[in-house]
């Protein structure tokens, strides 16, 4: 299949798929006797894997990892699941990182509610001088 088709079914653009071939996560296709690269029908679910890893918030690498695991025993689940517990961690810290940002904000935000000639402006002051509350 060309490269449109291939991009149509897996629900990415031609872009990414050149991507995907340049990280090694994707075959280099061959190409036909016209110039436009043939893609077997397997590259459509190796796509999706990458989408749907990426989705579960996997880094390239990691999934690049995870690709040459899917194609291994039930020892290679071991493997799997190791990624996903530290993707599991990694994702907590940010979300605790996010949930911090989100009380800072909050917090400059109650300045913004004081009368006009009472007023400071905390969120541009902090911007420009680095502080945090």
């Amino acid at each position: 299949m060309r490269t449109g088709e291939l991009a149509a079914q897996a629900g990415v653009n031609a872009q990414t798929l050149r991507y995907y071939e340049r990280r090694g996560l994707l075959a280099r296709p061959p190409r036909s006797a016209s110039g436009y690269r043939s893609y077997p029908d397997e590259a459509v679910v190796t796509v999706r894997f990458v989408k749907r890893a990426q989705d579960l918030g996997f880094a390239l690498g990691e999934i690049e990892e995870l690709l040459q695991l899917a194609d291994g025993g039930p020892a290679d689940c071991d493997a799997a699941r190791a990624l996903a517990q530290d993707r599991v961690t990694q994702l907590g810290q940010r979300i605790a990182d996010l949930q911090r940002m989100q009380r800072s904000l909050a917090e400059l935000i109650t300045t913004c509610e004081l009368p006009p000639a009472q007023r400071r402006c905390r969120i541009l002051t902090s911007l420009h001088e680095g502080e945090h509350p």
